[in-house]
């Protein structure tokens, strides 16, 4: 049985004996993208809110650039496919790049774009970039309800809220269901915080600067190119931000470090 993301099932469970149990586990399906008819990719992902992922996806791979340009927009009743025809031709990339992630991580650009590097500007604390990744997951999320999903969050830093969620079982995904949930209704990303769940790699890095986050948080930790990346975008990236620490690889000055203090 099917409900939002999740299905039933069974399992066998052992804890000095074999119990069998039932409860739930996240869904994973194909999901095929049309951009004015023709096929652009087809990504493994949790069949719940399409919608965000495709406008997403199209944003962050520059083939879309602002929601004004979709004339139509179209789930296909199984949920396996979505519609997207703009107002205008495009000439849709065919060199794709197959991602060091889960759940089919795919993109069309190069990691190595260019970005003007963020200002040393808008910041937070440790503290509050902690508190935010424990409201992250709630008790009604995906994953408190089946685990093995990834959650990207949008923290404003001025309020120190989030102001929107994305789940699916790739953690690309949940940064292009993000956006794309952000685009359709009209939530500012620029100058925010991207949280994820996820690692992130380079092209995770790219998406969130593309977003305007001068910075990018994690439960887990970064690649050496991704922080290669946030040096020379000027991002502040955090990793294993749990259990009360986290890691600032770059630019800590955004959550309150001062090298001429004492330590």
């Amino acid at each position: 049985m099917k409900n939002r993301g999740v299905e039933n099932n069974n399992w066998w469970s052992f804890h000095h004996d074999w119990q069998e149990e039932e409860g739930e586990v996240i869904e994973e399906t194909h999901l095929t993208i049309y951009v004015n008819g023709v096929e652009l990719v087809t990504i493994m992902a949790t069949p719940l809110n399409q919608d965000w992922l495709a406008v997403g996806f199209l944003k962050n791979e520059g083939i879309l650039n602002d929601v004004e340009e979709i004339e139509d927009l179209r789930i296909t009743s199984e949920g396996c496919c979505v519609d997207v025809f703009l107002n205008r031709d495009v000439e849709l990339p065919s060199k794709k790049i197959i991602t060091s992630g889960c759940g089919g991580g795919i993109t069309y650009n190069d990691s190595q774009i260019s970005i003007e590097p963020f200002q040393i500007e808008s910041g937070t604390t440790p503290d509050n970039i902690l508190d935010a990744f424990k409201k992250l997951q709630t008790k009604d999320s995906l994953y408190a309800r089946a685990r093995g999903v990834h959650a990207a969050g949008l923290l404003d830093l001025e309020g120190n809220q989030l102001v929107k969620v994305a789940e699916d079982v790739g953690r690309h995904n949940s940064f292009d269901k993000l956006r794309g949930a952000c685009l359709l209704e009209g939530i500012p990303t620029r100058g925010r915080a991207l949280l994820t769940t996820g690692r992130i790699s380079s092209e995770m890095l790219r998406k969130g600067a593309l977003m305007g986050c001068p910075v990018i948080a994690s439960r887990t930790s970064p690649t050496s190119l991704a922080v290669e990346m946030a040096h020379s975008w000027k991002i502040t990236l955090v990793g294993y931000a749990r259990h009360g620490k986290l890691r600032v690889y770059c630019y800590p000055e955004r959550l309150g470090f001062n090298a001429n203090s004492e330590q």
